[in-house]
């Protein structure tokens, strides 16, 4: 399987020492540049975490098309929107401008949500499940909207006094072939069927909230062996995409052993928690040399099954240093796991 590989930024910024990134714009304009480079260097695709009431990116469509005006070939998308937070109409509108702007290479990232900052931070945004909906419901009572509106449906009557037309009217402008480029952060196995029936792509959370006693890779191979038969069940035309993240540092400077020569050093599994009053799993990074890394991914069942990895950064190292680290495991590791570079 010929395996894309982007990078994926939780956009942090803090004024702390040692940061590069210390103020919102920072946080902006570096994603542009980093996107700039690792489109050089020949990654993929550039993706973005949203979250909201935090000092992380949270407004995507604005970065993703300046991102789009900058390049020309890497796809640009998210991981993930929280659908909770989104009026799906202006988002139908703001994701088709985008995708159009790039020339259709919006991948884009949307989901319940994971655990944020704020209590019940969607409601200031006006959005309070409805009486016997979770918050969960309502995400996917939006998504059921903004698909439709993206895919052309008449989502509003239109006004006699402007249009003899009696058709419902859908949003403008409409982007051909976005609705086949939405995919769904799932976080178990049984929303990983869910999103193959649906008819998305499936983009496997970097934790997962559910725990059997399997690996991490082991339990997410599973998710997406379960996905993958229920959409050949579901009688879908085109074949889905999968991705996985990975925190992938290999250590092949001074620089990189300062920042990450104790992780290397350290015993490195994976990590179970509680989250939403539940059991959740963690997976591990691969930390060290480019070969013993390279030995350690291609045992990864979820990596190997996956056509997309999404490789989560270091953004608060600065611009030069995640271009470093992009450059390295394109050169070093990605092509032992079945990545070519794309011209």
């Amino acid at each position: 399987m010929d395996k894309r590989i982007g990078f994926l930024s939780f956009g942090h910024w803090q004024a702390i020492p040692g940061s590069q990134v210390r103020t919102a714009r920072d946080v902006l304009t570096q994603s542009v540049e980093l996107a700039v480079a690792a489109e050089e260097i020949g990654i993929d695709g550039a993706y973005f975490r949203v979250h909201h009431f935090a000092q992380q990116l949270a407004s995507p469509f604005p970065l993703l098309a300046a991102i789009a005006a900058r390049t020309s070939r890497i796809e640009i998308g998210t991981g993930v929107i929280d659908m909770r937070y989104e009026n799906p109409l202006y988002m139908a509108e703001e994701a088709a401008a985008t995708d159009l702007i790039s020339d259709q290479r919006l991948q884009l990232g949307i989901s319940r949500g994971s655990p944020e900052p704020a209590l019940h931070g969607y409601e200031a945004f006006g959005y309070v499940p409805a009486e016997g909906r979770t918050d969960a419901d309502e995400a996917r009572v939006h998504t059921e909207l903004f698909r439709a509106a993206i895919d052309g449906a008449g989502v509003v009557l239109p006004n006699p006094q402007m249009s003899r037309s009696v058709a419902p009217l859908s949003i403008q402008p409409q982007s051909p072939g976005l609705p086949d480029r939405i995919w769904w952060g799932s976080g178990t196995r049984k929303t990983a069927v869910w999103t193959a029936e649906q008819g998305m792509n499936l983009m496997s959370s970097t934790l997962l909230t559910e725990d059997t006693g399997v690996p991490f890779d082991e339990l997410q191979a599973e998710q997406i062996a379960l996905y993958r038969a229920a959409w050949v069940e579901a009688g879908w035309p085109r074949e889905p995409r999968v991705s996985v993240s990975r925190s992938i540092l290999p250590i092949v400077t001074a620089q990189d052993r300062q920042y990450f020569g104790s992780m290397a050093a350290g015993e490195r599994s994976d990590q179970v928690g509680y989250l939403d009053g539940g059991l959740a799993r963690f997976g591990k990074s691969y930390v060290g040399e480019p070969d013993q890394i390279v030995a350690e991914l291609v045992q990864d069942a979820a990596v190997q099954a996956a056509d997309t990895i999404l490789l989560t950064v270091p953004n608060q190292l600065g611009v030069d240093y995640n271009a470093h680290l992009l450059d390295t495991i394109a050169r070093h590791i990605a092509p032992a796991i079945g990545w070519s570079k794309k011209e």
